[in-house]
């Protein structure tokens, strides 16, 4: 099979949670630890740092793993979903998995592979375990898929566990509650191993203390010990919680004997999509008239680009969006700005939600806008419409961006 057949295959054979929902989510690890025993556990030759929350774990991520090559190391890091290209998913020093190394894995584990059935999201984290045990890389950072407790990531022993903060998403797999939720992502939390929490929230403090005193963790609540943030390329004003939390988990690991100077932290946090690619978190993709994409898909991480928003100077807003189809939008509708026109989409996925119902539901709350049959066709219509001091915003799911970078 070429690169382009074997991905397809992973797509098609496996159930994906991204593309389908909720009939992807596997609720236990069973399959997870047959793979890795498969595979001679290439984690366990592994330094990690695991990464849970609902929002930020990925710019998180990503801004960890821009600090530590600043330091010298050779760092893997494993993040999800992909916008482009599955590759994006895999990469050490930036550099994404080769397309051989993918192609190789699937065909000499396809058997297996096929006679577990295992699931997309259990197959890949196998997969990034094992290039970077082959690659020998000097600590991987590893972003959880979904939850913590039960998600396929869940098999490592990380050097620090870092867990950014607790909203209300996938509440049909992780609970209804933010202490619910919490218990889920607090599953990351390892027998001696400190755990850093980026904000400090009423409903979830005792939850996390309680899992930390039980698994004799040190415990470390970012937002109450950090108090100067340093800047970053990333530069959406929510990522200054992610930046304390960055800061924190590098303070643990200097106790831990890494080396890390405040000059290579301060370049680090600088240069985070340039060492690592990272892209859609307020992403500017234009000026006259601005336009800017994020990827933020619940009601925490937009209720920050709204407030974003509200400190952009702008003559109208014109708002792209388009979401899933097990997105609620009773939680997103009412912090959405009313003062905007809207361009609505389906994201070209399995589970991108009908554009008709979406624009139904926004027109019945007193929004204005059309519906589109595409992503690209939305921006252009947006295009036309903005003049050179207008602002468009590209947004509601992860899957919207992808199609327009």
């Amino acid at each position: 099979m070429t690169y382009q057949d074997t991905v397809n295959w992973m797509f098609s054979q496996l159930p994906m949670y991204q593309r389908q929902g909720k009939s992807a989510y596997k609720a236990d690890l069973k399959n997870t630890l047959l793979l890795a025993e498969h595979l001679k556990n290439p984690q366990h030759q592994l330094k990690t740092i695991h990464v849970a929350g609902t929002n930020g774990k990925g710019s998180t991520s990503h801004m960890l793993a821009s600090v530590l090559q600043e330091a010298g190391y050779r760092v893997g890091l494993f993040t999800s979903p992909h916008l482009k290209d599955f590759r994006e998913r895999i990469r050490i020093n930036g550099v994404v998995v080769s397309k051989t190394f993918v192609r190789e894995f699937i065909k000499q584990n396809k058997a297996f592979l096929e006679s577990q059935h295992l699931s997309f999201f259990e197959m890949t984290s196998g997969m990034a375990f094992a290039y970077f045990a082959s690659e020998k890389v000097d600590i991987a950072v590893i972003e959880v898929g979904l939850g913590g407790r039960l998600d396929s990531t869940n098999i490592i022993t990380p050097e620090v566990s870092v867990i950014t903060n607790i909203g209300f998403d996938h509440t049909q797999f992780l609970g209804h509650t933010l202490e619910a939720i919490a218990f889920e992502k607090g599953g990351i939390i390892k027998p001696g191993v400190p755990v850093v929490i980026g904000e400090t929230q009423n409903e979830t403090k005792q939850v996390f203390q309680e899992l930390a005193k039980k698994n004799h963790s040190d415990i470390y609540f970012a937002d109450t010990l950090i108090h100067e943030v340093l800047p970053s390329d990333l530069k959406g004003s929510y990522q200054q919680k992610n930046i304390k939390t960055v800061l924190q988990a590098l303070e643990v690991l200097k106790q831990k004997s890494y080396e890390i100077s405040i000059e290579q932290i301060k370049k680090g946090l600088l240069q985070v999509v340039k060492n690592t690619g990272l892209q859609g978190r307020w992403q500017v993709l234009q000026e006259q008239p601005k336009i800017i994409c994020d990827t933020a898909h619940n009601k925490e991480g937009l209720n920050y680009v709204v407030k974003q928003l509200a400190e952009t100077s702008f003559n109208c807003l014109h708002i792209v969006f388009g979401v899933v189809n097990d997105k609620d939008l009773s939680s997103i509708l009412d912090i959405l700005p009313k003062k905007a026109t809207y361009y609505f989409c389906k994201p070209d996925v399995p589970r991108g939600m009908d554009v008709n119902l979406l624009e139904a539901a926004f027109l019945a709350e007193g929004f204005q806008g059309t519906s589109y049959q595409g992503v690209n066709e939305a921006l252009s219509a947006a295009k036309k419409q903005a003049s050179e001091k207008d602002l468009i915003y590209v947004g509601g799911s992860t899957f919207v961006v992808a199609e327009i970078i």
